[in-house]
C-alpha cells in the first residue's frame, strides 16, 4: 500500500471513530410542556391556585418575584398588598395557560409556570415586571424569559412605576 493511500485510510478511519465517539447532536430540545385551568385563588403577587384536570395546583410563577405579604414570620413587605392585589384583578377567575420551563416544580412542591390568560393570552408574569408590582427572579435552569423581565424592570424603574417608586431599595 503506498504511503498516500495509507495516510487516506487513516483519515477515513479517525473520521469514523471521531463520528462514532461523538454520537449523533443532540436533538432539538422539546417544546415547553401546557397545560391549562381555570384560577380558583390568588395566593399572593405571584403565586395562584388553578384548577387543571379537576386537581387544584399551587402555581409558582417564573421568573418573577413580588414583595412578601403572606409568607410566615415575614412580615407584610412594601408595596405587597397592591401587587396582590393587582395579580388578583388580572387572573382571579380566569382561564389560564401554565406553560413550564426545565424544571416543573419548586423545593415546595408548587408547580412553575409562566401564565397566560386565555381570553386574551395577556402575558401575567411579563405585565407584574413591566407595571413595577414585580422584579425579576432568575433560579436556572428557568431561563426561557428572564432577558425580557430584565429588560421590563429596567424600564419599569426607570418610569418610576409601581414598587419602584414606592419603596425603598436597600
Amino acid at each position: 500500500m503506498s504511503r498516500a493511500r495509507l495516510i487516506l485510510v487513516l483519515a477515513v478511519l479517525g473520521v469514523a471513530v471521531y463520528t462514532a465517539a461523538a454520537g449523533s447532536p443532540d436533538p432539538a430540545p422539546s417544546a415547553p410542556s401546557a397545560s391549562s385551568g381555570t384560577v380558583t385563588r390568588v395566593v399572593d403577587g405571584d403565586t395562584i391556585h388553578v384548577d387543571v384536570g379537576g386537581r387544584d395546583e399551587d402555581v409558582r410563577y417564573i421568573g418573577v418575584d413580588t414583595p412578601e405579604s403572606v409568607k410566615p414570620g415575614t412580615p407584610v413587605q412594601c408595596f405587597a398588598k397592591r401587587a396582590s392585589a393587582f395579580n388578583e384583578r388580572l387572573v382571579a377567575g380566569e382561564k389560564v395557560r401554565l406553560v413550564r420551563d426545565a424544571e416543573e416544580r419548586d423545593r415546595y412542591g408548587r408547580l412553575l409556570a409562566y401564565v397566560y390568560r386565555a381570553r386574551d393570552g395577556l402575558f401575567v408574569n411579563a405585565r407584574l415586571v413591566r407595571g413595577g408590582y414585580a422584579v425579576p427572579l432568575t433560579i436556572p435552569p428557568n431561563v426561557a424569559h428572564a432577558k425580557e423581565f430584565r429588560r421590563l424592570a429596567a424600564t419599569a424603574r426607570r418610569k418610576g412605576r409601581g414598587l419602584w417608586s414606592s419603596c425603598r431599595s436597600s
